[in-house]
């Protein structure tokens, strides 16, 4: 007998990792939205998820600097070109799932398969922090490298296989459906970026 969660297709996760060589910060949210919702490709493509209005906040002074509104799609070329000069590399914690309600809620994705970040850090080197964006991908983390999922704008430290040794954060979620005013999340992620010494 079918069960619920068969009559959801497993979707892939659409995009390679984003690992600039010399990246220090590991950025890992959940899976991305359905593509119905995405103004670019690549990590945070929805136009009201706000990750990219943070980053714009903290690196350039401006909210709505990476926002095109007129278009209402990220400027990609922007976007990519500040990853590679502060060292920021982009992935998620899952690489397989099932949508149970159809929508991008991480309360109702089921995980059918994580993206265990040693394989993601084996390519940065210089990383030192790796920094979740919400719950769900705290918690898939946490449940592939052995470790507590850190307590909001906290981190773990995580020894890999080898003695290398890194900082697991939870930071807020940057969807609005998570009650939190933008700059009151952005306090979070500066927080972490000067830790990792991006700022």
């Amino acid at each position: 007998m079918q069960s619920d969660a068969d009559k959801y297709e497993i979707e892939s996760h659409p995009w390679e990792p984003w690992l600039p060589r010399d990246a220090k910060v590991l950025f890992m949210g959940t899976f991305p939205p359905g593509s119905h919702r995405w103004s670019m490709d690549f990590y945070y493509p929805n136009p009201t998820n706000d990750f990219w209005r943070i980053m714009g906040l903290l690196f350039l002074g401006d909210a709505q600097t990476l926002y095109i509104p007129e278009e209402k799609r990220f400027d990609l070329g922007l976007i990519k070109d500040l990853t590679l000069r502060h060292g920021i590399a982009m992935s998620d914690t899952v690489k397989k799932a099932r949508r149970l309600r159809g929508n991008a809620s991480d309360k109702f994705l089921e995980v059918i398969e994580g993206n265990d970040p040693a394989d993601l850090l084996a390519a940065i080197p210089l990383c030192t922090d790796v920094a979740t964006t919400g719950e769900k991908a705290a918690s898939v983390i946490a449940a592939i490298t052995g470790t507590e999922a850190p307590a909001m704008g906290h981190y773990v430290v995580w020894t890999m296989p080898g003695g290398r040794c890194v900082r697991i954060w939870r930071l807020p979620s940057t969807s609005r459906a998570y009650p939190l005013r933008l700059e009151a999340k952005a306090g979070y992620y500066r927080k972490m970026l000067e830790i990792a010494g991006l700022l």
